[in-house]
């Protein structure tokens, strides 16, 4: 009485997984390395946009419900 079963789960209903998707493959040519210029090039430029602050466009003074409703009046 002291074996236990291995598997509580029925073979039956465990499912293979499904087949790649053949998306997931590149195909063609692979592409060229990087040379290590290049490479801390790319990781400045990277490092740079991620802590510069972007600039905002400028908001303007009027509300859309005031530019809507001077819009209206011209007629």
């Amino acid at each position: 009485m002291g074996s236990t079963p291995q598997h509580d789960v029925d073979p039956t209903l465990a499912y293979p997984e499904p087949p790649a998707s053949p998306l997931w493959h590149r195909q063609g040519p692979k592409p060229r390395p990087i040379t290590p210029e290049q490479q801390r090039r790319n990781c400045e430029l990277l490092l740079r946009a991620q802590y510069t602050p972007r600039p905002r466009s400028p908001r303007t003074t009027t509300t859309l419900a005031e530019a809507s409703q001077s819009g209206s009046q011209v007629a």
